[in-house]
């Protein structure tokens, strides 16, 4: 395949504000023992099946641990972790696996003893740390401060990326300013704590899904102040080239509200990630943020097309295409091969460990 010297897209597309990591569009979390371990072997089994590693699993502390026993959760947190990193290299598809750790929020009293075990224990295992409750800046430099230290001690070389919970009023007006920081990849949103932020003023319903039909009972997708926290999670993610990952659905049982929500969450409002809690989550999820067939093959052929042309503009079907375009059809096949959709041999290669 002609390209412009053989560059890669990213190398050539890829301005200040565009996506400086690409993340599987699913961060499945699990909190207790026997639902990470299958969380961690479905993980696997998924990859083998698409080819790609196409969600994360991220082991919780903050809600998994029990109260008094958050040296042990821990403890567990670094053995599975580290168990997944050594089991990680296939050499058949060479697909990896990735694994994060959620620890507790930085006024806990367990914060600093969770970074010291978890990352000062598998802090080469890890493909990022949750901190939940992030308030400001200052909370972020301390915990780059802290997981630093604690990975130095480990002996791993490179940044552990940090993700960050925005849960209250407070971090919201401050998200812009959180996701400027370089060590921060992605942004979340953490929907009910920020309701119950609102000390009552938020209904409840603004927490789940099918309530938006009834104007006084409005869902997470039309209460004016959620709509419009997850509209400056998403808006600070893109303005600073990280990636904003959408909450949670709680209707755990059904997935046409998870794929409703998903579809939402990616189409109307600018996420390219979501979180699930349960394993039944996970495929709606890849459903609703996976481009369509139509739009791959588009998005393969102008690529193929751009990179015969060293990236010039050309026409294609009629219509004019630059690198304004070239980037919007590079993040469709980023996309792509995030929810392991099959992408067309022209453009593969991309992709290729």
């Amino acid at each position: 395949m002609a390209n412009a010297g053989g560059q890669h897209p990213r190398d050539v597309l890829l301005g200040a504000q565009a996506a400086s990591a690409f993340l599987p569009v699913c961060d499945h979390y699990s909190g207790v023992e026997a639902r990470m371990i299958k969380s961690l072997a479905l993980q696997a089994e998924m990859s083998q099946e698409f080819g790609a590693c196409v969600f994360d699993v991220t082991l919780d502390c903050e809600d998994g641990a029990p109260v008094g026993g958050e040296f042990d959760h821990a403890n567990m947190v670094v053995a599975l972790a580290n168990q997944a990193h050594a089991a990680i290299h296939n050499v058949a598809s060479g697909v990896v696996s990735r694994v994060a750790a959620r620890v507790h929020a930085v006024d806990h009293p367990a914060f600093e003893q969770d970074l010291d075990i978890i990352v000062g224990g598998a802090a080469a295992a890890l493909c990022h740390v949750m901190i939940p409750k992030v308030e400001t800046v200052a909370d972020v430099e301390r915990a780059v401060h802290l997981v630093d230290q604690a990975a130095a001690r480990s002996g791993r070389k490179d940044a552990l990326p940090l993700h960050v919970l925005i849960e209250s009023p407070a971090a919201v007006h401050r998200a812009f300013d959180i996701a400027a920081h370089p060590r921060v990849q992605s942004l979340s949103f953490g929907l009910m704590d920020f309701v119950s932020s609102h000390g009552g003023a938020i209904p409840s319903s603004a927490m789940g899904m099918h309530a938006g039909q009834d104007a006084d009972r409005p869902d997470q997708f039309s209460h004016p102040l959620v709509v419009r926290a997850k509209l400056e999670i998403a808006s600070a993610c893109h303005a600073h080239g990280k990636v904003p990952a959408h909450c949670v659905v709680t209707e755990i049982s059904d997935a046409i509200a998870v794929q409703q929500a998903a579809t939402r969450a990616s189409r109307s409002l600018g996420y390219t990630r979501m979180w699930s809690i349960h394993p039944a989550q996970i495929r709606p999820i890849l459903e609703a943020f996976a481009p369509a067939a139509s739009e791959i093959d588009l998005a393969a052929n102008i690529m193929v097309r751009a990179g015969q042309a060293d990236w010039a503009p050309i026409s294609y079907d009629g219509k004019l295409h630059d690198r304004a375009s070239y980037r919007y059809f590079w993040h469709v096949l980023e996309r792509a091969h995030q929810t392991g959709r099959r992408l067309p041999d022209e453009v593969r290669a991309y992709f290729s460990a």
